[in-house]
């Protein structure tokens, strides 16, 4: 009981403590981030956007490549980009009572 009393005690000092520190006022407040500067202004386009054709392709550079070589290239000799996937792990069956 002595120890719980003593704990409320303190509790309602501290309490006391950091009311009379917000009502001095003087607060100061870290700064964790730099802060933000403007980005510069784009330069004006000459040329307006290329027109957009529905239905077109989508050109992309550089292509698209399989992550995995083809059966012929492997037979020559080059290495898959990947590593092979682990084995999948299986128990045993469950046995039926």
């Amino acid at each position: 009981m002595l120890l719980a009393s003593a704990l409320v005690a303190a509790g309602l000092a501290l309490c006391g403590v950091s009311l009379a520190e917000l009502r001095a006022g003087n607060q100061q407040f870290a700064q964790a981030t730099q802060p933000l500067q403007s980005s510069p202004t784009p330069a004006p386009q000459e040329s307006p956007p290329a027109e957009s054709k529905p239905g077109g392709d989508r050109p992309t550079t550089p292509a698209p490549e399989p992550a995995r070589p083809d059966t012929q290239a492997e037979k020559a000799g080059a290495a898959p980009v990947l590593p092979a996937a682990p084995a999948e792990k299986t128990g045993p069956p469950i046995k039926e009572k």
